[in-house]
């Protein structure tokens, strides 16, 4: 009975999934389901991608990994060592908070919510998976969770504090449209952020309030206040 590959029962929070043998045989067939894509990766580098199908291994349908195996002896021979990395092609949700500084240092606590897919899976499974060793939708969930508030963290310190109260929304874009070029380098598609809540320290609310009174705008006002209580959920 041939070797059967297979991403079985996968949660809907599952991002990827490491097949748990590495010893794998010619002819071994490959089940990729939809909205799946199947990588082989072997001494920390991506080769050949499968996409939705029944796939039976063969050195025609693997001819970059058997490239790279043709330089060790014996490398037809069966098993050979790889291994098998499933990526959902789904959409996903994260959650982002963090606290930065403005450029005149005044601290920011910011949270909120993005949505991002896998756009490239070579580069995602050569930079995230290999990279940072994150074999598990635990290890890649915390990896760009912690990527973000970095780039967050980056990006809105190039901010004063009334930029970032003020215009909040062209601050947000600004900021969505560098960690979108970022994503892009990991082979992840980012589709969208939503700020939820941005506020700083009683003092530098305090000053604010002082040099824009009346000048800010009853929403702005409320997402400030929103964050108290919703900071107590992350």
């Amino acid at each position: 009975m041939p070797q059967i590959i297979e991403w079985t029962n996968p949660r809907a929070e599952d991002l990827v999934w490491r097949y748990s043998i590495e010893e794998i045989t010619w002819g071994a067939q490959l089940i990729v389901h939809e909205y799946e894509i199947a990588a082989f990766f072997r001494d920390g580098k991506s080769y050949d991608n499968f996409g939705p199908g029944r796939h039976v291994l063969t050195t025609l349908n693997l001819p970059l990994l058997t490239s790279a195996l043709s330089r060790v002896a014996g490398y037809d021979r069966t098993p050979f060592k790889s291994t098998v990395i499933f990526i959902s092609t789904k959409q996903f949700a994260g959650k982002f908070g963090t606290r930065a500084q403005t450029t005149e240092l005044a601290p920011l606590m910011t949270f909120g919510s993005f949505w991002f897919k896998i756009d490239d899976p070579t580069i995602f499974v050569n930079e995230v998976v290999g990279g940072q060793n994150a074999y598990s939708a635990s290890d890649v969930n915390n990896f760009l969770r912690g990527f973000v508030n970095e780039r967050m963290i980056d990006e809105l310190s190039k901010y004063d504090l009334i930029t970032v109260f003020t215009k909040l929304d062209e601050t947000s874009a600004q900021v969505k449209a560098h960690i979108f070029d970022y994503f892009r380098r990991l082979g992840v598609q980012l589709i969208d952020m939503k700020f939820e809540g941005v506020d700083t320290t009683p003092e530098y609310r305090d000053r604010l309030f002082w040099l824009r009174a009346g000048k800010i705008s009853p929403e702005e006002v409320l997402r400030m206040e929103t964050v108290k209580e919703a900071a107590k959920e992350l």
